[in-house]
């Protein structure tokens, strides 16, 4: 406690005399709750989710002084290399999860950690830390919720300090105490005094040996201190002097001290362990600022995580199948080759999933392989995260793409950037349902491959035949990255191929895919769109280059530049509106790279920047048909160059 509290005072030092930059929030009167409940926790064993003020729990998880110092400092040796903020650190390696500021976010990850580490035989446990604020969020309801239902012993502990930044804790619930709330989940709750670390460390024992004979999570409120602003640059005028006359007569560190000397230790003992605690922090501080500049071309590093290693699988053959026969296969063959892939979702038990595509999963594989999970998309995304941290291989359905929105900060945020921050791949799969034509209105028929693509660290998959359904979810999975797989529901009754194909190489399933050959035009068509192009190609026997950009983050561009540069025309076709989907930026990537083939100005053709309307007239004049696209087609091939 004492080594926590002067290393914040040494932290507020530098970021006056300018060494420390960012959001310096700082742990002063919060230790007795973060380090007494982190020192039951078994490092590298149990799965910690820490939060911005724990410190001394960091330092207790195995955490150096000078590697947290020299993350403040975000210098050459910061553990994050001075990707990450102050606070924006863990080890995800030793489940000490990375922390990231959209804290509700943080709890379901330390669920599926703990969920996977004992779906593998592990006695793990957990402890999932949220301030008072942060209990106002949905994902912290969803993952409680998660928890009970699925019953993961994990500890969830609210640091109630009184205020959410400048916000008092009257103005974020109204209930008498947070711990209330664990009633409703159908599991225990306790507010202690968190003041008290002998009572927190108390406590957290307890649960955690609670948590060992029933399985199920637990709840604890520990009323605790804040005795700085938010941050170094807030003093803090909103609390009222009385209140802060209150907190200082609890200040734990004080407590501590005393309840130490009554357990043998005399005033020169007590002095000498402070004394070389504050030697230590000075040293520290020396050498961390002797440390140089993170530079950009060493420090920066890489997006997205590449394969260690080729995984030979088995070949792979199936006759007459559409699109959503395919996707059952591929899963089936996936869950078949690996014991540790699971499937989450709504309704992929035995109901088989919205659209069937999960058909028969469940009475082959079982419960605790083929899961329904309750209705938070979000923080089941967040879950299937920290399952994969922990040897799970999740593959989560979203019923349809356009729920997927109620997960952008797991999947975009925390999902996306999880190697960049963490340097662990977060091996995961997601399959959206997407797409018009179906008369299932705004709600149901988006295809959002637009907004999923401005995240890095994602990889989106857009097949359109049967073979690349096929593909495209078995390349996902073996990714070492997250994988979107778009699935566009219109095309999953469509034309059947005869045979699926794949001799077990699923790296060869990363490149663009050419239906037609031409001279005069290069088309680039999206999702249910590609099949509408190479009907109006074949039609009028137009000389026309037809791509499916099959990856459509990273873009895998080189054959589609080569193909414009051979016919020097573009035309993309996609369903989505003109400023919502990938179209611009393939048109933007061209003209970078291609301007000087050009022959005629680029053209995109996509559905008015509107929701998808429900009427099916409406949507069939929503929908770019074969009409419109003959006419961009046949203008395009007649036009030419000023």
């Amino acid at each position: 406690m004492y080594l926590s509290r002067r290393m914040d005072e040494k932290f507020k030092e530098l970021f006056q005399k300018g060494y420390v930059k960012g959001t310096v929030t700082l742990s002063t009167g919060i230790e007795a709750t973060s380090i007494g409940m982190s020192v039951p926790f078994r490092p590298g064993r149990d799965v910690l989710s820490l939060l911005h003020r724990d410190l001394g729990a960091h330092l207790v998880q195995g955490a150096t002084p000078l590697s947290i110092m020299c993350q403040y400092l975000a210098n050459e040796k910061s553990p994050t290399h001075g990707r990450e903020g102050n606070v924006h650190h863990g080890n995800a390696a030793m489940r000490r999860l990375p922390m990231i500021s959209h804290l509700g976010n943080m709890l379901s990850v330390a669920v599926g950690a703990v969920f996977g580490a004992r779906r593998n035989g592990e006695d793990a446990l957990g402890c999932a830390i949220i301030g008072d604020g942060g209990s106002s969020t949905g994902d912290f309801h969803e993952s409680l919720n998660i928890a009970s239902v699925r019953r993961v012993p994990v500890l969830f502990l609210i640091e109630n300090n009184h205020y959410a930044y400048s916000t008092p804790t009257r103005f974020q619930y109204n209930c008498k105490k947070l711990s209330d709330r664990a009633a409703g989940y159908g599991i225990e709750g306790k507010t202690i005094d968190g003041t008290d670390v002998w009572e927190v460390y108390s406590t957290v024992c307890n649960a955690m040996e609670a948590m060992e004979r029933d399985s199920m999570p637990r709840l604890v409120e520990c009323l605790t201190l804040r005795l700085e602003g938010h941050a170094a640059y807030d003093k803090a005028e909103y609390v009222p002097p009385e209140e802060r006359r209150q907190w200082l007569k609890q200040e734990p560190l004080m407590r501590a001290r005393a309840a130490l000397g009554g357990c043998g230790f005399d005033e020169t003992m007590i002095a000498s362990l402070e004394a070389q605690v504050v030697e230590e922090v000075d040293a520290v501080a020396r050498e961390a600022l002797q440390y140089g500049r993170p530079s950009p071309r060493t420090h920066l590093g890489p997006v997205y995580a590449s394969s260690e290693e080729r995984v030979s699988l088995p070949p792979f053959r199936l006759e007459k199948a559409r699109n959503l026969s395919a996707v059952n296969a591929a899963i089936d063959y996936l869950m078949r080759c690996f014991p540790s892939a699971c499937l989450f979702g709504q309704d992929v038990g035995v109901y088989g999933s919205a659209f069937k595509s999960c058909r028969g999963l469940y009475e082959k594989y079982g419960a605790e392989r083929v899961m329904d999970m309750p209705l938070a998309e979000s923080a089941t995304t967040g879950f299937c995260l920290g399952a994969s941290q922990t040897g799970l291989l999740p593959i989560m359905e979203f019923q349809f793409a356009d729920f997927g929105t109620e997960a952008v900060t797991q999947l975009g945020l925390n999902a996306g950037s999880w190697y960049f921050r963490a340097g662990m791949p977060a091996r995961l799969l997601f399959r959206l349902p997407c797409g018009g034509g179906i008369t299932l209105g705004a709600f149901h028929s988006g295809e959002f491959e637009g907004l999923w693509s401005r995240f890095p660290g994602l990889k989106i998959f857009y097949p359109v035949t049967p073979q690349e359904m096929f593909e495209a979810i078995v390349a996902g999975f073996m990714d070492p990255n997250p994988c979107l797989v778009l699935e566009h529901k219109l095309l999953y009754g469509g034309g059947r191929q005869e045979t699926i194909e794949f001799d077990g190489d699923y790296t060869a399933a990363y490149r663009p895919r050419k239906y037609t050959e031409g001279g005069a035009l290069t088309v680039i068509a999206l999702g249910a769109a590609a099949e509408t192009v190479c009907a109006v190609v074949k039609e009028h026997n137009y000389s026309v280059e037809v791509w499916n950009p099959f990856i459509l983050n990273p873009l895998h561009p080189d054959a589609l530049i080569a193909s414009v540069r051979k016919t020097g025309r573009l035309l993309v076709v996609q369903e989505s509106g003109e400023t919502a989907g990938m179209g611009d930026r393939i048109i933007s990537l061209v003209c970078r790279e291609a301007f000087d083939a050009l022959s005629s100005p680029p053209r995109l053709v996509g559905a008015p920047d509107a929701p998808v309307p429900f009427a099916k007239e409406l949507e069939s004049y929503h929908i770019p048909d074969s009409a419109r696209i003959d006419h961009e087609i046949a203008m395009m091939i007649g036009a030419t160059s000023e």
